[in-house]
């Protein structure tokens, strides 16, 4: 079977994966829309999407798509369950395995076996979604095998009793932004915001941004372009850059205190926007 990954997603680098869509392991007709939709990193979903009488056969299904040229992230079971070693050995065979995200990751050692069961080299996502693991997030974002942070928002919430308003969630995404940067990983990823598309997703993805998290969870394919747009440098930041990164290669800039900030956050822009092929949108 070819390959059907969008090819533009398929050459991102997953640091930098805006959109990360899970797709249901429970039927195989997920995979197609989701490989071939905007989404910058697709997630066969093992864990939450699947019931328990249903695991083997999922594992079976994920296994078949990612050696007959499919390639996806996948997320598998939680350490203290029944499947987890079992995902771990099927997967470990599977060429097109990009990496797997750990589901309910409360401790860093639960990474560290996760990454030693799979090939070396193979990046471990760790989904948080209780209160201990936000509480050991530093510890996590800093075990040998973890790639990058993400925040299980439901779990938590059922876990803690908080609402889904920004301002009880805040404590929560300031700790894996703080924890990733401590640990030098690529920004978290937001949890999804259940049903949400157009203007009530990009107000969703600001909040996403504005607390310093890169990425957000979803389960709608039609959900990836409008996450990948409220997650990018807006058209203004990207003409910003350009015109201070101009007078700064022509030696037209006078610069203050606050010039070599201004001059590296340009510089980020412009590498995101080459990234994410933005300068001719």
């Amino acid at each position: 079977m070819a390959s059907l990954r969008n090819s533009r997603a398929a050459a991102l680098p997953a640091k930098l994966s805006r959109s990360w869509l899970l797709a249901s392991a429970a039927s195989e007709a997920n995979f197609a829309p989701a490989l071939t939709s905007e989404a910058d990193s697709v997630v066969f979903d093992m864990e939450d999407a699947v019931p328990s009488a249903g695991k083997a056969e999922a594992r079976e299904r994920v296994v078949e798509a990612l050696s007959t040229g499919m390639t996806a992230w996948v997320r598998v079971n939680g350490i203290e369950t029944d499947f987890w070693a079992d995902d771990l050995a099927a997967l470990s065979k599977a060429p097109g395995l990009r990496g797997v995200m750990l589901a309910m990751t409360e401790k860093p050692e639960q990474v560290t076996h996760t990454a030693m069961r799979l090939q070396a080299g193979t990046p471990v996502l760790a989904l948080i979604e209780s209160a201990l693991g936000i509480e050991n997030a530093t510890s996590i974002a800093s075990a040998p095998g973890t790639f990058r942070l993400a925040f299980g928002v439901g779990d938590f919430r059922r876990d803690t009793g908080a609402s889904d308003e920004p301002m009880a969630l805040a404590y929560a995404r300031a700790k894996l932004v703080v924890a990733s940067r401590v640990g030098q990983l690529p920004g978290p990823i937001d949890g999804p915001t259940v049903g949400a598309l157009g203007d009530t997703l990009l107000e969703a993805c600001k909040v996403t941004a504005s607390m310093g998290m890169t990425g957000k969870l979803c389960l709608l394919p039609d959900a990836t372009d409008t996450i990948n747009k409220g997650l990018s440098p807006s058209e203004s930041e990207i003409m910003w850059a350009h015109e201070l990164l101009v007078a700064h290669e022509a030696g037209a800039v006078v610069g203050d205190g606050s010039y070599l900030p201004r001059l590296a956050r340009a510089q980020k822009i412009s590498s995101l926007a080459d990234s994410y092929g933005l300068w001719n949108a």
